[in-house]
């Protein structure tokens, strides 16, 4: 069918008068939707929390779309779960369910063909069955376990027909399921980043200083009684902007960066006269290898300090560590 537009009588306050009632409608929606809950979604969590298998997500059209958003949330917050297509449920994936699994089924309607042509056989099954519509008195709700109402005065669609505050309930009431059991099972923010290794918040929380520090020939260090200038040569050439002072065991007895080389050319000592023992910092800040890197971005953001050296429980030298390292690592 080829659909013709309609020379727009529109205005620009008009487009935003349809915009801000849209969003009118589905933000009352929420706040409808908070009043409905009862004890059918503690029900529901319970029995999400009990599962011992996986949490199997369905619907379909555009429901079919909210389910694919709930079941990822419920994934990555700690709940097993996976979308099943009920069309592909019935040709054969339906045999991917266990009776250890819950089947999550969204239709607002509560009369989608697809699933309740699928349903019957999941009960038969033994599996638990937990629905989301819109009409308690529909089919699907009576063949569940757990019913949760999804039910909005109005789409926000001026028509009334095409699925937004509807879908928008589910949405949202799909989130309200996930972050329950995200709180019953204690589910913290290491959790989340094994779920999201390759992301901002996964780097930070996975990553170690032991993977970023610069180790071996990398660390800039000179021995006590190391004359100044050899040890400026040893900065310039590690380009760390600091060197480690350590003793004939390695271990660390003091630092040297790069500003306080500048303050003192700029109160014009001779540099050449001078050993590093005389002009180091002793007792410098120091990390361990095992802690998480964003450990030390805070440390080097509490001490103005863009170098940190790394060391073991017996102060010797094992690594070192500049804000660039952690910028490249994407940890900051």
């Amino acid at each position: 069918m080829m659909i013709t537009n309609k020379p727009s009588l529109l205005n620009d306050d008009d487009i935003l008068n349809a915009a801000h009632k849209v969003l009118n409608i589905e933000a009352q929606a929420l706040m409808n939707l908070t009043h409905t809950l009862d004890t059918q979604f503690v029900r529901a969590v319970r029995m999400l929390f009990a599962c011992k298998g996986r949490v199997v997500v369905s619907g379909m059209g555009k429901s079919g779309h909210i389910a694919r958003k709930i079941a990822a949330t419920l994934a990555s917050t700690g709940t097993p779960a996976f979308f099943m297509h009920p069309g592909e449920a019935a040709h054969g994936d339906l045999g991917m369910i266990t009776q250890d699994d819950v089947v999550l089924a969204l239709s607002y309607s509560g009369k989608s063909e697809e699933l309740l042509a699928i349903l019957p056989a999941v009960k038969r099954h033994h599996t638990q069955l937990i629905t989301m519509t819109g009409h308690a008195d529909s089919p699907m709700a009576k063949l569940s376990d757990v019913h949760l109402m999804i039910k909005v005065e109005k789409e926000a669609c001026p028509l009334n027909l095409a699925p937004t505050a509807s879908t928008t309930a589910s949405l949202a009431l799909g989130d309200a399921l996930a972050i329950a059991l995200l709180e019953l099972r204690g589910f913290n923010e290491k959790d989340f980043a094994r779920s999201h290794p390759g992301g901002a918040l996964g780097r930070r929380l996975l990553t170690y200083v032991s993977d970023v520090m610069r180790v071996g020939e990398q660390i800039p260090s000179v021995t006590s009684g190391t004359s100044l200038t050899a040890a400026l040569l040893e900065i310039s050439n590690k380009r760390m902007g600091m060197t480690a002072v350590v003793d004939t065991s390695n271990k660390v007895l003091g630092v040297l960066t790069d500003g306080d080389v500048r303050r003192l050319f700029e109160k014009g000592v001779d540099v050449r006269t001078l050993s590093i023992d005389e002009v180091m910092h002793i007792n410098p800040r120091t990390i361990a290898a095992d802690v998480l890197a964003v450990s030390a971005v805070e440390m080097m953001d509490s001490h103005r300090i863009n170098q940190l050296l790394v060391t073991n429980e017996n102060n010797t030298l094992i690594g070192a560590l500049n804000i660039h390292d952690l910028l490249a690592a994407g940890v900051m």
